[in-house]
């Protein structure tokens, strides 16, 4: 079973004055994978830009725009209608002995590096580590560790900043979303299992019917490496389903930010953000 999702994304800038030009980077695109096929997507930018679309370094769609004339409002609305399938199965996973091998570890490098937002507190380190002491193959370490962070941090709307590190939401007991997720990287990577940072969208009503506009959410999870990429939502307690929809992946957020640029002007900006899903089918 899966569904068709239309998802429109508006976000932008408002600014308390007028700036002469901006020159931004959006990742709003859904990605193409083996679990959904994006069948139409568009993005739609006021004032007029130029832009030029790629895929970045890690897979993610990306849209480069210009905008070269004055402006006091900045407007990106993406539009996707995407099929989100049944998630891959992988069988009994990667081994212990799989992950050390060191053709892997050379290419998965990057997702098994720390970084100054994931890197994990001592006390997360010590649970991660007793926890892969314990388990019999990666993917049940993955499930204590995961479980393990979720016993100890709250999810809490507005308890952090986009800015805040690992180690601080782990000394507050609560955070979001991207928290979580920081969290479980940089813990899964310290015992040697890759890990990837997810942006996408998710609706957080599964009895939306068919038609029915609803307010969905900008949303994270991670992907593990257990012979192919695996999905799990920490926030959710449970692996992604046909209401996720998967737009990026990097090491961590700021590889994946949905909007990010730079404009020309001492003005300060206000960032916006709303999302709405709708069944399709």
């Amino acid at each position: 079973m899966g569904r068709q999702l239309r998802v429109v994304h508006h976000t932008g800038y408002k600014y308390t004055g007028r700036v002469s030009a901006s020159h931004n980077e959006a990742r709003m695109t859904p990605r193409a994978t083996r679990e959904q096929f994006v069948l139409a997507t568009r993005i739609d930018i006021t004032p007029m830009a130029w832009s030029h679309s790629f895929v970045d370094y890690w897979g993610t769609p990306v849209t480069a725009f210009e905008i070269a004339e004055p402006h006091s409002e900045m407007d990106v609305v993406a539009t996707s209608t995407v099929d989100v399938g049944d998630r891959l199965a992988v069988g009994p996973g990667i081994s212990w002995e799989g992950l050390a091998d060191p053709f892997l570890c050379d290419q998965q490098v990057e997702f098994l590096t720390g970084s100054d937002h994931v890197e994990p507190p001592p006390e997360l380190r010590r649970i991660a580590a007793e926890a892969a002491k314990d388990a019999s193959r990666p993917s049940e370490a993955v499930r204590a560790i995961i479980g393990r962070i979720r016993d100890r941090v709250a999810y809490e709307p507005g308890s952090t900043e986009v800015h805040t590190r690992a180690v601080s939401v782990w000394e507050a007991r609560a955070g979001v979303c991207q928290d979580l997720v920081h969290l479980g990287l940089g813990a899964l990577r310290s015992v040697g299992i890759p890990a990837r940072y997810v942006s996408g969208y998710v609706m957080p009503n599964a009895t939306a019917q068919v038609g029915e506009a609803t307010t969905g959410e900008s949303h994270a999870w991670l992907q593990y490496w257990d012979g192919a990429w695996v999905g799990l939502d920490p926030t959710n307690d449970s692996a992604p389903g046909d209401f996720h929809v998967e737009v990026g992946v990097g090491r961590d957020y700021f590889d994946v930010t949905p909007l990010k640029g730079v404009y020309s002007g001492s003005q300060s900006s206000e960032l916006f953000v709303e999302v709405e899903i709708t069944v399709l089918a």
